[in-house]
């Protein structure tokens, strides 16, 4: 399996362009999938070009959540390729739904956890004020979270993913939503991912500098500084 980071607002490869938002592109399972659009299509479209990734090849698109960093995407992609099954949380804008289903995507409305494909699951759609999504993949080594912005807070989801799947967490990147606390709160994150027992970890997008050096610095090796280009095999 192999993850790469196709739109975000941390660099990793200077060939490629940052935004505000996040995407991520799933390959190795039976089908290919697009994790989140980024915030606008020539950005996402640009990088997927640059990174020999054709549209056409992506069977299917999870969207986290409605915010416009991880949906801004959508409508240029679905003019490249519209022949996709696109799951989004049932609580997303009517609009949404209806542009998506006029440009001929598949429309899933995701209430609950839910299997994807073989080895993609849905956390269901989680939280109160903002209603999001994670992304579960099953390797050899445990399970892949990956997140938009985690709005309804990382530790939930892990908690969710590792009880939906009974998996061990091999690695968890995205968006962890933690801007705004300081190191001493940011240790206490990390004490519960210790308990979850999280083996790695990539956070990058709305995760805030300082979330990343804190990681850096109890994960050691284990941390994955990621961006926009970033690779990782999962063997």
């Amino acid at each position: 399996m192999v993850l790469t980071i196709v739109y975000d607002n941390y660099a990793h490869n200077p060939e490629l362009k940052t935004a505000w938002g996040f995407a991520c592109l799933v390959e190795g399972l039976e089908k290919t999938i697009l994790f989140d659009t980024g915030g606008d299509g020539p950005t996402l479209l640009s990088n997927m070009a640059k990174l020999k990734i054709d549209p056409k090849s992506i069977d299917i698109v999870v969207l986290s959540h409605s915010h416009y960093d991880h949906t801004g995407g959508l409508a240029a992609f679905l003019k490249e390729n519209s022949a996709v099954k696109l799951f989004m949380p049932a609580s997303f804008p009517r609009r949404i739904k209806s542009r998506a289903r006029e440009a001929g995507a598949e429309v899933v409305e995701v209430n609950d956890f839910c299997q994807i494909i073989e080895g993609a699951y849905s956390t269901g759609q989680m939280g109160r004020l903002i209603k999001e999504q994670g992304l579960i993949i099953e390797s050899a080594k445990g399970a892949v979270v990956i997140t938009g912005c985690a709005h309804p807070g990382i530790v939930k989801m892990i908690e969710t993913a590792k009880e939906k799947t009974g998996r061990d967490i091999h690695l968890v990147m995205g968006g962890f939503h933690l801007l705004k606390l300081r190191r001493d709160k940011l240790q206490g994150v990390i004490q519960q991912f210790r308990s979850l027992g999280v083996e790695k970890v990539a956070p990058t997008h709305c995760s805030g500098d300082l979330t990343r050096e804190v990681f850096a610095e109890n994960y050691g090796d284990n941390f994955i500084l990621a961006g926009v280009g970033t690779r990782i095999e999962i063997r």
